[in-house]
């Protein structure tokens, strides 16, 4: 199974993402209000601000301090974008 690095040390499978969406529009953040509500939501921030939100086919959604189009780049290149990590 590839993995893509999604920062911190966090990765994830870029076959298993259905959508990375800007987190400020308001259906976006009750999407992540009803994944904390039912335990579906993984911060992967460690604190940073959430620049992505990635919607998973598992029903996960998962907070990402990176920009929507260096997640894409990962996984179009699968690479795990070792080097690139968010600062």
């Amino acid at each position: 199974m590839k993995l893509i690095s999604i920062g911190f040390g966090n990765f994830v499978a870029p076959e298993r993402i259905i959508a990375a969406v800007d987190p400020e529009s308001n259906p976006i953040k009750r999407v992540v209000a009803q994944a904390r509500e039912n335990g579906r939501l993984i911060d992967a921030t460690f604190g940073r601000k959430t620049k992505t939100v990635l919607v998973m086919d598992s029903d996960h959604v998962i907070l990402c301090p990176l920009e929507s189009e260096e997640v894409s780049r990962r996984a179009a290149e699968g690479t795990g974008g070792e080097g690139n990590e968010a600062k």
